[in-house]
């Protein structure tokens, strides 16, 4: 008896260990030029270099403009506009992640895995929509961008909380997010050694390095790339940590590591946005700089040391290649857009494993890429030609040279494709989830849609007072939320691209700023963002008035005389949670300037009104 006992135990270890692990480190915003593997050289990245050397280098591996997309694609295997996940989520807010959505966790767990997720989830920070009700047995980390602070109720202070499974563990000052690599890196160690005799799934999706940086004390003012750099390398010291404890526990031939980032680097952070290398673009943009992001992939004995793969593969590939090869198939309901890229990995292919790749930005398809051929098929940003754009990603990584003229076979070829998708995936949109009771995780000012903050909180301020690099508190700031409103100053500076006033981020928000010199007006409704500007540049001393009407009208006055007008959605939904800068932009912008330094000159005679 005990024999047979013991011969059972020992088949069921072995099929335990047919089982490999899983461990997915998701950087946020960190750029294709961001690590030693794809050219970096001011910071140091020993550890991803070694992890290059014995394991996979992804040159086409895409994931999505922005944060929460990117988050929704990683978990679903779906397109973010197929899961109704467009732009990015902030502190209570009413959408997140559908907890009927499929995570790679839940199809892992239905094979017997334990999974945890450690870090940045940003599917939604409601109880309905966070990692425990998403397949994840434990969760520890910040729920959403590190730069979404509230101002408790409680201290006072602006914070953003550190969750442990479903439950505020602390609220965190700017301060405090020092030792936020080190905390989420010995949690990824612990939970390893815990579950090492059994499968696993570690989604250990970092803060870093998004904006605000706060590099740990050991890394402070240790690279040649700033504060930035100094986070990347503390990046690098984390990733080297668990694939340490991996080997260890002489788990490294039994676990694929795949490090990966959100979207590229955001350029208009200036020192503290990174570096897309060759690329084009930053994040938020359809161009390669925006969702072209370095990959890596090791698993000894598994992937080929020191190979390249630039087949074109994705964030979506990841949950249909983790079921794949935990010995399971995807099922055909509900539809993925994913492709299981084991054969890519493992050297068996190097054709992409999906027909095309697609370019979405919120809703909008504005990209085909199949082969080395890319299509624009819509206005992208910073550009004012509308397409086609035909690019070779071979011949020129930088998207500068349009071919359409050259190649109207591969246009009409690729048009057809995106046409063809833009309808399927329009008509089998599936719902985000929608909270009950969307608030904060913890009391907070405007916790609750439509609160109004406590009075005697900030004093409000002649905003004729202020000069450049000025801040108010969004309660101090003039309330624009539901009304028209008008902005007026005068403008004197020598600066051809500068910031004038912003006030918001990415759920809502207004700015008024110069673009090669002509005055541009914006408003933002989550990721629509309405825009019109001045015909010409401005010089001198210059009368600016931008005015949203209660009828959505935008118009743009220079020097009393009307410069531009045009058409926003509707007037802004409610007061921007964010700060009110002038000269500046201190927080997620509002639009895509190309301004990244403080405003040089003078801003007289600021205004807001509203009726």
């Amino acid at each position: 008896m005990k024999i047979l006992m013991f011969v059972a135990l020992l088949f069921a270890s072995l099929a335990v260990a047919e089982k490999p692990n899983v461990v997915i480190i998701f950087i946020d915003d960190l750029g294709y030029g961001d690590i030693g593997p794809f050219g970096a050289t001011k910071q140091k990245t020993p550890q991803l270099d070694r992890m290059a050397r014995e394991g996979m280098k992804l040159t086409s591996f895409y994931a999505a403009p922005v944060c929460s997309v990117s988050r929704a694609q990683m978990m679903t295997g779906c397109y973010g506009v197929r899961v109704s996940v467009p732009g990015v989520y902030g502190p209570g807010n009413k959408n997140g992640l559908n907890p009927a959505e499929f995570t790679i966790a839940e199809r892992l767990k239905e094979r017997g895995y334990a999974t945890m997720c450690i870090g940045k989830w940003h599917l939604g920070d409601a109880p309905e929509f966070l990692p425990m009700k998403q397949g994840f047995d434990h969760y520890f980390g910040i729920p959403y961008s590190n730069d979404m602070q509230r101002k408790s109720t409680q201290t006072g202070e602006r914070v953003v909380p550190l969750v442990r499974d479903d439950k505020v563990l602390e609220l965190l000052t700017d301060d405090a997010q020092n030792r936020i690599v080190e905390r989420y890196t010995d949690e990824a160690v612990k939970f390893i050694r815990n579950n090492k005799t059994k499968p696993f799934f570690l989604y250990f999706p970092h803060t870093a390095v998004h904006t605000p940086i706060h590099p740990g004390a050991a890394f402070a003012g240790k690279s040649a790339n700033g504060r930035f750099g100094d986070w990347v390398e503390e990046v690098d010291w984390s990733v080297g940590r668990v694939l340490d404890t991996l080997r260890e526990l002489k788990l490294d031939n039994n676990t694929l590591v795949v490090f990966t980032s959100d979207n590229g680097p955001w350029l208009v952070k200036g020192a503290d946005g990174g570096s897309a290398g060759p690329l084009r673009g930053g994040k938020g943009s359809t161009w390669e700089g925006g969702v072209r992001v370095p990959t890596l992939a090791w698993w000894p004995g598994k992937i080929a040391p020191g190979s390249v793969c630039d087949a074109v593969a994705g964030t979506i590939d990841m949950l249909p290649t983790c079921v794949a090869i935990a010995g399971g198939t995807v099922p055909a309901k509900p539809v993925i857009d994913g492709r299981d890229i084991s054969p890519l990995l493992f050297g068996k292919s190097k054709q992409s494993q999906r027909e095309a790749h697609y370019y979405f930005s919120s809703y909008n398809l504005q990209a085909v890429r199949q082969g080395p051929w890319k299509l624009a098929v819509t206005q992208q940003k910073d550009i004012s030609d509308k397409g086609p754009r035909l690019y070779n990603l071979d011949q020129e990584i930088g998207e500068q040279t349009n071919l359409a003229d050259k190649h109207p076979d591969i246009v009409a070829k690729l048009q057809a494709l995106a046409t063809k998708m833009d309808a399927e995936i329009t008509a089998n949109r599936r719902p985000a989830g929608e909270a009950a009771n969307p608030q904060t995780l913890y009391p907070s000012e405007g916790g609750k849609p439509n609160a109004k903050p406590k009075k005697g909180k900030s004093k409000r301020v002649a905003l004729d007072a202020l000069r450049p690099g000025a801040v108010l508190d969004s309660d101090a700031a003039p309330q624009v939320g539901g009304k028209p409103f008008t902005i007026s100053c005068v403008v004197e500076t020598t600066q051809a691209d500068a910031i004038l006033v912003a006030h918001g981020g990415s759920a809502v928000g207004y700015a008024l700023y110069l673009k090669a010199g002509r005055p541009v007006f914006a408003i933002r409704a989550g990721s629509s963002i309405s825009e019109i500007a001045a015909p010409d540049a401005v010089a001198g001393s210059v009368r600016i008035r931008a005015a949203l009407a209660a009828d959505h009208t935008m118009t743009l006055t220079v020097n009393d005389k009307i410069a531009a007008t045009g058409k926003a959605p509707g007037l802004i939904t409610r007061q921007p949670q964010e700060d009110f800068c002038v000269g500046h932009d201190n927080k997620r912008p509002v639009t895509n300037y190309s301004a990244g330094h403080l405003f040089r000159g003078t801003i007289d005679g600021l205004r807001i009104t509203t009726p």
